[in-house]
């Protein structure tokens, strides 16, 4: 249980004494040091008091050691955005942070996405992937690196590297948008995402490629959702080059103007 060093570490973090927030809680201030040294253990009352307080829920409070959560998730709990309250379980994230204690963007290469599907989940295995910065995204949010693989994504390139920031809630998906999506079955797909999860419990994904069909993927098979950002490619678009008739065509309704604009004249 993380109830005792989770109260302690919200009211570090807001910058409040004791006496602060024990008169918010209505509550003697050796109380609250109790709570906070283990020495007393908080009833019904005063757990439903600090869940108010901090707007996070009893079962984060106390099962969730937020010691361990990167700043984006403790951002998202703190404004309000705490998945128990919601229904569903709080996904925790295996991240991995730099010198100055700021999240990196892991790079997930082809060649490590087998990996990847043991390893997501494993703060080792993520440690070890490539890692790097983009000083234009925000430092509240959570971003990693895949690798596009194939071309049911054209016109976006084979080989290209696609950003996404994590979501948490997957029931703000919106339909339409890109999203790097996870799955044991699947592994990692980059595809445009319909959401049925409120109706059906489910996305419906579609390649930008119309030769590939589209495909659903039931919410419980889901590990991770990533929303699209950028990509980076080596490549070059194909140009736009008309074809030789295309070409003739316009000289001739050149010619044609031209001839039309002496007649007026």
């Amino acid at each position: 249980m993380f109830f005792q060093s989770n109260i302690k570490f919200l009211r570090q973090r807001r910058k409040v004494t004791q006496d602060v927030m024990a008169q918010a809680l209505n509550m003697k201030r050796s109380t609250l040091s109790g709570y906070e040294n283990e020495v007393a253990q908080p009833n019904l009352e005063a757990l439903a008091a600090f869940s108010g307080y901090f707007h996070i829920s009893i079962d984060t409070l106390i099962k969730i050691d937020l010691t361990k959560l990167p700043e984006s998730q403790l951002g998202e709990l703190e404004r309000g955005n705490d998945i128990y309250v919601r229904g569903t379980n709080l996904r925790i994230l295996a991240t991995s942070v730099d010198a100055r204690n700021n999240e990196n963007i892991e790079l997930v290469p082809e060649k490590a996405k087998a990996g990847y599907a043991t390893g997501y989940a494993d703060p080792d295995y993520i440690r070890e992937l490539p890692a790097f910065s983009l000083p234009f995204l925000s430092k509240n949010k959570k971003y990693r690196t895949f690798q596009l693989k194939g071309d049911s994504m054209l016109p976006i390139p084979d080989g290209s590297w696609v950003t996404g920031e994590y979501i948490q809630d997957w029931k703000t998906v919106i339909t339409g948008h890109g999203y790097i999506i996870f799955t044991l079955d699947d592994g990692i797909v980059f595809k445009i995402a319909e959401n049925k999860i409120e109706e059906e419990g489910k996305l419906i994904l579609y390649s930008l490629n119309p030769l590939y069909d589209p495909y659903e993927v039931m919410v419980s098979e889901i590990k991770e959702i990533w929303k699209f950002v950028n990509y980076i490619s080596a490549e070059i678009p194909d140009p736009m080059i008309p074809n030789e008739n295309l070409l003739k065509t316009v000289a001739g309704l050149k010619r044609d103007l031209n001839w039309m604009k002496r007649k007026i004249k």
